[in-house]
């Protein structure tokens, strides 16, 4: 049977009533807590596991695959109204989903973000279903040192791309890298940076510190501002519904962002975020709007939120066909499988064709479900935006606190989730970018863990990095993507003084 066979054979299973009613299950729980501050899909695929023990094994892991794509979506959500990101993933949505927000067109970002994970999410299953052995070989080509210069072409985009300065960009990059530094070392087993602290020798949180960077650090930084700020959230202005304008500027982003994320989550190191970050780059250096980026571009919601599905579509390749997780998600859905007796690999399509095409058939239904499910909520999301201020940003300190806690109980995490929160506001008061900060931490310990394997390989010679092509044209994209916007944006200030000195003639 060919790949078309297959999938038609999975659309069956996938359409069986019951199995129809775990899809929608899923995605419903999956959005309801990917909305939810700190508390993501993996976390959600990790409570239902035990309680997916009486299913049978296409039923469970349909589930989990709608709570997956339903996460993915959700935390798009608080991102755009709150500017408070569900999960790591959605952290560039919040950066013009929420300023779109602030200019009464919450509506729109809503809708191009439900539209987007839907296109993305259909196109990445199909990809799925057809490329992913060809897929599989592009990423078994990666090495270490072409997944470290991966990663320092991701640290460099977004670092250049957010704030004025791009060295305010590189300082947030490296406060965030040093912050990855805490706990065991990967390599070595030594620990470092812990302090004695126990609850530090596995690691900062991600969620701990994207929640209270932007959540508490946004609650913190407006009430600082007084009852009369000019930072005042608009409940809705004009249509809720995406323009002609807003259809024009977003489904060539729809388009990029798919294409950008599903290879990269195709790859062992790769995954949502770093999809995220180099769509949101794409975007801004390809748009025809740059004066609207940082103030609520479109593009910058639709590219990312079309990548980070992708891209979780993307990460099911290696996991059911090399049986290599690439993401927190992806590892507990292996428990998943495992707990079932099977194990994903290139075995698993020929020993259980059905629950594999199932399952991916299941995908499609899912997207369809979401796309259905989350449009006619649109309305009810905006009015969000209608709470008084000191109330809002109220219950979203309550949900980021009990968010946090609910993650990992302890005081020293909510000692962290303080001082993050007061370092985000700091930041916001001296102009320094966010989201290089969480960047960091979060692709900081791959980046690290690739570099050493790759020097170990060539016995400590630097000159490894560059001495594969495919590393070294990275290399040289990063330093483009470094250098560039600083020409761009000394000429823009030589022009202005240019013409500051004709008026003064």
């Amino acid at each position: 049977m060919d790949t078309f066979s297959f999938l038609l054979q999975g659309l069956a299973t996938a359409f069986e009533p019951i199995m129809l009613l775990y899809a929608l299950i899923g995605v419903t729980l999956g959005t309801a807590v990917g909305v939810l501050p700190g508390i993501g899909p993996a976390l959600t695929v990790a409570l239902l596991l035990p309680v997916t023990y009486g299913l049978d094994a296409a039923g469970s892991l349909i589930m989990f695959a709608g709570i997956y794509y339903g996460g993915m979506y959700g935390g798009s959500t608080t991102s755009i109204l709150l500017n408070t990101p569900g999960e790591s993933a959605s952290v560039i949505t919040a950066l013009e989903g929420n300023k779109m927000a602030r200019a009464g067109r919450g509506g729109p970002a809503l809708a191009t973000a439900a539209i987007g994970s839907f296109v993305a999410g259909l196109i990445a299953t199909l990809l799925l279903a057809f490329l992913a052995p060809h897929v599989v070989k592009l990423a078994l080509v990666f090495g270490p040192r072409e997944y470290f210069a991966l990663m320092v072409l991701a640290f460099v985009t977004v670092s250049a791309a957010f704030g004025e300065s791009a060295i305010k960009g590189l300082v947030s990059l490296f406060i965030g890298l040093a912050l990855a530094m805490v706990g065991i070392d990967q390599l070595t087993g030594q620990t470092r940076l812990a302090f004695g602290v126990p609850q530090l020798l596995d690691g900062i949180e991600v969620t701990t510190l994207a929640v209270a960077m932007f959540a508490l650090g946004e609650a913190l930084f407006v009430a600082a501002q007084g009852p009369g700020n000019d930072g005042a959230v608009l409940a809705i202005k004009g249509r809720v519904k995406m323009t002609a304008q807003d259809w024009s500027r977003s489904w060539k982003a729809w388009l990029r962002g798919t294409g950008i994320g599903f290879p990269i989550g195709s790859m062992p190191a790769g995954g949502a975020d770093i999809a995220s970050f180099l769509s949101y780059a794409t975007e801004r250096n390809l748009t025809k709007h740059p004066e609207e980026f940082g103030k609520g571009a479109i593009e910058g919601v639709a590219g990312p939120e079309a990548a980070n599905n992708a891209a979780a579509a993307g990460t099911l390749v290696p996991l059911l066909t090399l049986g290599l997780p690439t993401t927190a998600t992806a590892a507990i859905m292996l428990a998943g499988f495992q707990q079932f007796g099977l194990q994903p690999g290139p075995l698993l399509f020929a020993t259980a064709p059905d629950l594999v095409w199932g399952l991916i058939a299941s995908l499609l239904v899912a997207n369809v479900m979401l796309l259905v499910l989350n449009l006619p909520l649109i309305r009810f999301w905006i009015l969000l935006l209608k709470i008084p201020q000191p109330w809002l940003y109220g219950g979203i300190l309550v949900f980021a606190t009990l968010g946090t806690l609910g993650v990992n109980p302890s005081p020293v995490e909510l000692t962290m989730l303080v001082l993050f929160g007061t370092l985000g506001y700091l930041m916001r008061l001296y102009g320094y970018p966010i989201a290089p900060v969480v960047v960091g931490l979060i692709l900081g310990p791959m980046a690290e863990q690739q570099l050493r394997r790759a020097l170990s390989i060539s016995q400590g010679d630097p000159m490894t990095l560059v001495q594969s092509p495919i590393a070294a044209v990275l290399l040289a994209l990063a330093a483009v993507a470094l250098i560039l916007p600083m020409i761009l944006r000394a000429r823009g200030r030589g022009d202005v003084l240019a013409q500051v000195g004709q008026a003064e003639d």
